[in-house]
């Protein structure tokens, strides 16, 4: 019985979230529920006490890191500068070679901080018109785009600034470049066999007569994106998204030296007690704030005129995308926490125990979360908040450094996510114009792709050492 409401609590949420819901609304309903089938006078504690202590904990934490990202990715699209990277990358690699043109491009933004919903956006008018050059069927759009934006840019890449990279530091201490070398034998391994499926539906497509588009898929086609005429050089386009990759490098090395004790304490004439905060949680935080920072000063460095007469409303544009995902998330962290407290979930737990090996515990625990959620941030939040310290005691016992539970969290997070109703995957169909029939089932070949490539790279971990 006690598992089946925290399972009742979960399916729900997922089946309110496929059916357009907001998770906003509907996770806290659904975690009320759960305790009112449990205990019904625990409703208001636990609402007050434990589901919104946990909302505005996260908040505290990950909400700068929302809205730097959104104003950072805003500022790229009003400056031109994502139109003029766009239109450098299909110069070098070709019109003729449109599924790895797009790939490229895409990953380029998702990995320089553009989030990815500002990278659809950014990217889809120049991916349907090379679609349609080279007669490329529409319904490989979505794939193509997503194997650049929602794989290994968003969380395997060391380094990148996507909140699935940025979350587990928090929880082991580490920072957004952990396990580099497994992160980019799992990158290698994702954008290998993608392009390679990619390729290959290409071809079966091209042999069955299928063309860039039937009627019914010709929804949403952008007017014909301007391929040229670029206003800055690529470089200087470039140059933002480089800033913030190396100042992430940078400061990453450099927070940790300055503030040399564990926490941080600052006395204030106002504040009666001082303010701390301790270093190993909040370094990779400090780290990804700074480098959005410094890339955003670059941008008005070199686009200010253009920025300075769009700024007002993309500013709020920014500042209405950052509150939304940051509340998604935070809610579905906050749902995730009532149910870790439920007794249907330590059932659960314990029987989760029965996997023997840590980091494949680890990888199933949170690409399961994820998929229920259809969230990567939200169920790596769920899984962490509960089981982090399970996690890292059963690593330390075997010797697993922390930078390689970080990364097995991380890659594993983006597996199972993406299932139909991800509010990514739902945007993403809903920008180019096609439906789940006709596009989802080459972006679930990326799912099983990446949820493959995380037990790659447990077991490289094993055979080599590398981290």
């Amino acid at each position: 019985m006690a598992v089946g409401i925290a399972a009742l609590s979960l399916i729900l949420l997922m089946v309110a979230a496929y059916r357009g819901m907001s998770v906003i609304v509907m996770a806290p309903l659904l975690a009320m529920l759960a305790v009112f089938l449990t205990d019904p006078a625990a409703v208001p504690a636990v609402f007050s006490g434990l589901f919104m202590d946990k909302v505005g904990s996260f908040l505290k934490l990950y909400f700068p890191v929302f809205l730097l990202g959104a104003l950072f990715g805003k500022l790229i699209e009003i400056s031109g500068f994502s139109r003029v990277i766009v239109t450098a990358v299909i110069g070098l690699v070709g019109a003729q070679r449109a599924i790895p043109a797009i790939m490229l491009v895409t990953a380029l933004l998702t990995y320089g901080g553009v989030s990815v919903f500002v990278a659809v956006f950014a990217v889809y008018p120049f991916a349907a018109e090379m679609f349609r050059q080279g007669d490329i069927p529409k319904r490989l759009v979505p794939a193509t785009i997503g194997l650049g934006a929602i794989t290994f840019t968003m969380d395997a890449m060391p380094g990148t600034p996507q909140i699935q990279n940025i979350i587990p530091t928090s929880f082991f201490g580490t920072t957004a470049w952990a396990a580099p070398v497994l992160g980019l034998i799992g990158s290698a391994c994702i954008m290998g066999l993608g392009l390679a499926y990619l390729g290959w539906r290409r071809r079966a497509m091209r042999a069955a007569g299928e063309g860039y588009g039937a009627p019914e898929t010709l929804v949403n086609e952008p007017e014909a994106a301007d391929m040229g005429g670029r206003a800055v050089h690529p470089l200087v386009a470039l140059l933002p998204l480089l800033v913030v990759g190396l100042g992430n490098l940078a400061l990453t090395m450099l927070i940790p030296r300055l503030a040399a004790e564990e926490e941080v304490s600052v006395s204030l004439p106002g504040l009666t007690d001082p303010v701390a905060a301790k270093v190993a949680q909040v370094a990779a935080l400090w780290a990804v704030e700074g480098a959005l920072l410094l890339g955003i000063g670059t941008i008005l460095l070199f686009a200010f005129r253009p920025v300075a007469r769009r700024f007002a409303d993309g500013s709020k544009a920014a500042v209405g995308g950052a509150l939304l995902a940051g509340m998604n998330t935070a809610v579905e962290y906050g749902f995730g926490a009532v149910i870790a407290a439920l007794p249907g979930f330590l059932v659960v737990k314990e029987a989760l125990r029965a996997v023997p090996d840590p980091l494949v515990n680890e990888a199933i625990t949170v690409t399961s979360l994820a998929g229920i959620t259809g969230s990567a941030s939200g169920g790596l939040s769920i899984a962490l908040a509960a089981m982090a310290e399970q996690f890292a005691a059963a690593g330390d016992a075997a010797g697993i450094p922390r930078e390689v539970l970080h990364r097995v969290a991380s890659m594993a997070s983006g597996g199972m996510d993406s299932l139909p109703h991800n509010g990514a995957i739902i945007t993403l169909l809903a920008v180019t114009g096609l439906t789940h029939r006709q596009a989802y089932k080459d972006i679930f070949a990326l799912t099983l792709i990446k949820t493959f490539t995380v037990f790659v790279v447990i077991a490289v971990y094993y055979l080599t050492g590398l981290t």
